[in-house]
C-alpha cells in the first residue's frame, strides 16, 4: 500500500492526471522563446566588467554604425526620453522613521555602476550575434571604486557610503515583537542557547530563463512575458515605462519553465524592451542566457542572524530574540525588502508557544545583485533558525530533538492560537503530526539502522523539523469567469499563473467535479490581461485563493442558469435540482442538460464573471524527517531516507501536492547541502555557471516517502485547503542540516554553514578532532 494514499477523502472528484503535461513533454509549450514574429529584431545588453565604479565616458558611435544594429540606447537616451527610476518599497522606513535609503533604480547605470553586470548600454540588432558584435564597440572609461561585498563589511564604521541617505549602508529597519517583555524572559531564564545562522545567497536557477517579445500592435502593444503577474508587468509597463493608459498594453503569458518567485519580479531588461519595442515600432525579444542569469536575475536568501532562544527549567521556551541583516544587494526590488522584514517574521516562532519574541531586521545595501523572492520567501530562513535553536537546546538540557518539541508545542486546543508576532493560526494539530511522522518514519528501526552504518565505518545521522508555512501572498481575492457553451465546452479564465504546478489540471478538476461533467471538456485560460486581471501566483495563493475562486464561479454560475432553465422547464426555481450537469424538476424525468440551456441562449453561451475573497492566511504544516549518512573520512553524506506528513488541509488533487512537496524538499536540499552564490571581495562573482554552482539532481535523493494528511482543513476558504507550494522547501532545509550535526555531533561538531558540502563536512570534522573531545548525538 502506498502511504501517501492512506488519507484519501475523494471531496473533488477523482483525481485526475495533468492535463497540461501532454502539451509540456511533447514540444507543444508556448514559451517566449519559441515565437517568432515578422520584422523581429533582438535586444542585447552591454554590463558593466565592475562592481562598483563612476562612469566616466561612454562612446557608442561605432556600436550605432556597426552592421544589423537597429538602435542604441544609454542611460541619456532614456532621461532623454523621461523615463523615470522604477518603483521601489516606501512603506519601510530607517530606524530613525526617516525615508527608506536606496540608490535610485534606472533600466541603465546612469554615472554610476553598483553591481556586476549592470546594464549600461542597450542595442537592439537584427540578430542576436550582431548585437553582440556592437557591444565590443563600445567604449566606456570607467573609474573603480571601493566594492562593498558583505554586509559586515558594509555597515562598519567607516565603510564606503553606497546611498547618501544610507551612510551606514543599511536601507530600512524593522521590529517585531516586544523588546521589553523578551528582555524580561531572557532574564528569568534557567537556559539560553545562541546561533550565529548564515541563509546563503541562492541563484534561481530555471529552466527557462527570463524572456520577453514586446510587438506593437495597431497602437496597442502586446506583450509576451515568462511572469508570475501578468498584471503587475502592464501596470509597471503602463505607470513607468510607456506612460500611457493600460488599455493600450495586453500581457500574454504562455507556459513558463519555472518561477519559483524570480519571476514575480518585473526585471530591467523586460523593461527596457518594450520601451524599444515602442521606440522603434519594431518587435523586439529578449531572452537572458545562463551567464546572465547568474549574474543579473535577482539573487535570493543572504541572511545573517544572531538568535537566541530563552527556556525554564524544564525547556519551556519562554523568549526569542533574532536580530538580522538581509542584504538586499545594489537597488532595493520592492518584494526584496518585504520578503526579510515581514514575510519571514510571520513563521518565526515555528509551531511552538513562544510568550515573548524580539525581531530586529535592517536591509543591507552592497554592490551584488538585488535580492527578491525565491520558493518560500522569508520562511524557510525563519523555520531554519527555530528549529536549529530547538535541536540546540535539546543538546543543552540533554532531551531528545522530540521530546523538546512535545514540551513547546502550541496545543490543538488553543486554536485559533495568535502568536508573539500577532498572526492567527486558524487550525492545526503540531503534536499529532510528530506522532504520525515518528511512524511514518520508522522510528522503532532508527538504532538498528545506526548501528549497521557505524559497523561499516559511517556515520548515521537524522534530523526533525516540525513546520509551519503562510500561504495567501497579502492577495486574497480573485476573478474568475465561468463561460458554457452549446457546443460542450466549458472555459474557465483566470488571473492566477501556472507555472508547473499543475494549477489546469486542479481547476479542471474542480469544475467538473462541481458542475458534474466530464474533464475534457473543461478549458482552462491564463495569463492574459485583456481577459482577465488579478495578483498572479505566488505565496502559494493559486488554489487557496484561486481555487476557491474557481470552485465559487461553479456556484455562481449554477445559480444564473438556474431561472432560464426554470423558465425552459416551464418550473419554479425552487422545484430544480442541478446534478451531473442537469437542470431537472425534483421527483420527475424532466430536465435539460446545461450545454443545450447554454444553445438556447441568444450568444449560445451562459457566462458569468465573479469575484471571490478568501477570509485570511491559511497554515500548512506537517513534520519532516531525514537519515544522512556520512563518510568520516571523505565528508560525502547520502540522503538515505526521507519521509515527511504533511497538513495541507484539503488535497484537491493529491498527485499535484506530492509532485510540489516532492520539488520543494529537492529545492531545500539544494540549500541545505549544495548550492551557493559567492562573490570575492572585488565584487566579482565566482560561482556564475553550472561549473562553480551546484545544483542536486535526481540520484542525490532516495524514493520520498510522503503522506498526506487532510484530517484538519483550513477554516478560512471555502475548500478547506492550506497550500502547498512551498512547505517542502520550507521543512527541507533545516531537517537536512539538522540530520548532518546529529551525525557529526559524537565527533565534536557543533555546527556547520549550508551548504554541507563534502569538504566543508570533512573540514568540520578535522577541525573539531583537532580541538574537542566528542559528545553524545542527538536522538529524536
Amino acid at each position: 500500500m502506498d502511504i501517501a494514499r492512506t488519507q484519501t477523502k475523494a471531496r473533488f472528484g477523482r483525481d485526475i492526471r495533468r492535463v497540461e503535461d501532454d502539451r509540456l513533454i511533447t514540444g507543444k509549450g508556448k514559451y517566449v522563446g519559441n515565437i517568432a514574429v515578422d520584422g523581429m529584431v533582438h535586444l542585447v545588453l552591454l554590463r558593466s566588467p565592475y562592481a562598483h565604479a563612476e562612469i566616466v565616458a561612454l562612446d557608442v558611435a561605432s556600436a550605432r554604425a556597426a552592421p544589423g544594429v537597429i538602435a542604441v540606447f544609454t542611460a541619456a537616451d532614456l532621461r532623454e526620453a523621461g523615463l523615470q527610476p522604477l518603483r521601489s518599497a516606501p512603506m519601510f522606513k530607517r530606524a530613525d522613521g526617516s525615508p527608506l535609503a536606496e540608490p535610485p533604480r534606472r533600466l541603465l547605470a546612469q554615472g554610476r555602476v553598483r553591481h556586476l553586470g549592470e546594464a549600461v548600454v542597450a542595442i537592439v540588432a537584427d540578430s542576436r550575434a550582431e548585437g553582440m558584435d556592437a557591444a565590443e564597440l563600445v567604449v566606456v572609461d570607467y573609474d573603480a571604486l571601493p566594492a562593498v561585498v558583505s554586509m559586515t563589511e558594509a555597515i562598519a564604521p567607516g565603510a564606503f557610503a553606497l546611498c547618501d541617505e544610507a551612510p551606514d549602508n543599511i536601507a530600512a529597519e524593522m521590529r517585531h515583537g516586544d523588546a521589553t517583555a523578551t528582555d524580561a524572559a531572557f532574564d528569568m531564564a534557567a537556559h539560553v542557547v545562541e546561533l550565529d545562522i548564515v541563509n546563503q545567497r541562492l541563484v534561481t536557477n530555471s529552466m527557462e530563463p527570463r524572456s520577453i517579445l514586446a510587438i506593437p500592435d495597431n497602437g496597442r502593444i502586446i506583450v509576451h512575458n515568462a511572469s508570475q503577474s501578468p498584471t503587475a508587468v502592464r501596470e509597471m509597463i503602463s505607470k513607468d515605462i510607456l506612460r500611457e493608459p493600460e488599455e493600450n498594453i495586453r500581457v500574454v503569458v504562455g507556459d513558463i519553465g519555472g518561477g519559483f518567485g524570480m519571476k514575480g519580479t518585473v526585471h530591467n531588461e523586460e523593461m527596457l524592451a518594450v520601451f524599444a519595442a515602442r521606440k522603434l515600432g519594431r518587435p523586439v525579444r529578449y531572452v537572458a542566457d545562463r551567464g546572465e542569469e547568474f549574474l543579473t536575475s535577482v539573487h535570493s536568501r543572504d541572511n545573517l542572524s544572531h538568535a537566541a532562544l530563552a527556556l525554564d527549567e524544564n525547556g519551556k521556551i519562554l523568549g526569542l530574540r533574532v536580530d538580522t541583516l538581509a542584504n538586499v544587494g545594489a537597488y532595493i526590488i520592492p518584494i526584496g525588502l518585504l520578503v526579510p522584514c515581514i514575510l519571514g517574521p510571520k513563521v518565526i516562532t515555528g509551531t511552538y508557544q513562544v510568550p515573548a519574541l524580539d525581531v530586529r531586521v535592517r536591509g543591507v545595501l552592497t554592490n551584488t545583485m538585488s535580492t527578491s523572492a525565491y520558493r518560500g520567501a522569508g520562511r524557510p530562513e525563519a523555520l531554519f533558525l527555530i528549529e536549529r535553536l530547538m535541536d540546540k537546546a535539546a543538546v543543552k538540557l540533554g532531551l531528545s530533538a522530540v521530546e523538546i518539541r512535545r514540551r513547546n508545542f502550541v496545543q490543538p486546543e488553543a486554536m485559533p492560537y495568535t502568536t508573539a508576532h500577532g498572526e492567527v493560526y486558524d487550525c492545526g494539530n503540531f503534536p499529532y503530526f510528530l506522532d504520525r511522522m515518528l511512524e511514518v518514519a520508522d522510528d522503532a528501526g532508527f538504532a538498528a539502522r545506526r548501528a549497521e552504518a557505524e559497523a561499516r565505518g559511517m556515520l548515521l545521522g537524522r534530523g526533525i523539523t516540525s513546520y509551519i508555512e503562510w500561504t495567501g501572498g497579502y492577495a486574497f481575492t480573485e476573478i474568475v469567469d465561468v463561460i458554457v457553451t452549446g457546443d460542450r465546452k466549458i472555459t474557465v479564465d483566470s488571473a492566477t499563473q501556472a507555472m508547473g504546478q499543475g494549477l489546469e489540471t486542479a481547476y479542471t478538476q474542480l469544475i467538473a467535479d462541481r458542475l458534474g461533467v466530464d474533464p475534457a471538456l473543461v478549458t482552462v485560460v491564463q495569463g492574459d490581461t485583456d481577459i482577465v486581471k488579478g495578483p498572479g501566483s505566488f505565496g502559494s495563493r493559486s488554489a487557496f485563493v484561486g481555487g476557491s475562486a474557481v470552485a465559487h464561479g461553479a456556484d455562481v454560475w449554477v445559480e444564473t442558469a438556474l431561472p432560464l432553465a426554470a423558465e425552459a422547464l416551464e418550473a419554479a426555481d425552487a422545484d430544480l435540482e442541478f446534478s451531473a450537469g442537469k437542470f431537472q424538476i425534483a421527483g420527475t424525468d424532466r430536465g435539460i442538460g446545461m450545454f443545450e440551456l447554454a444553445g438556447r441562449q441568444p450568444e449560445e453561451k451562459i457566462a458569468i464573471k465573479t469575484s471571490h475573497t478568501v477570509q485570511s492566511s491559511g497554515w500548512p504544516n506537517g513534520c519532516h524527517v531525514a537519515e544522512v549518512e556520512i563518510d568520516p573520512e571523505t565528508g560525502v553524506p547520502k540522503i538515505i531516507r526521507y519521509s515527511t506528513v504533511d497538513d495541507v488541509g484539503n488535497a484537491i488533487n493529491e498527485m499535484l501536492v506530492e509532485g510540489q512537496v516532492h520539488g520543494g524538499i529537492a529545492q531545500g536540499a539544494g540549500q541545505a547541502m549544495f548550492e551557493v552564490c559567492r562573490y570575492d571581495e572585488a565584487g566579482q562573482l565566482i560561482s556564475g555557471s553550472f561549473m562553480d554552482y551546484q545544483m542536486p539532481r535526481a540520484a542525490d535523493f532516495p524514493n520520498f516517502v510522503t503522506l498526506i494528511d487532510q484530517s484538519v482543513p483550513c477554516t478560512t476558504n471555502m475548500l478547506g485547503v492550506k497550500g502547498c507550494g512551498e512547505s517542502g522547501t520550507v521543512g527541507a532545509t533545516p531537517t537536512l542540516v539538522n540530520a548532518v550535526l546529529d551525525a557529526l555531533r559524537p565527533l565534536g561538531v557543533q555546527d556547520i554553514e549550508m551548504p554541507a558540502t563534502p569538504f566543508a563536512i570533512w573540514q568540520a570534522i578535522e577541525t573539531a578532532r583537532s580541538k574537542s573531545p566528542p559528545s553524545g548525538a542527538l536522538g529524536l
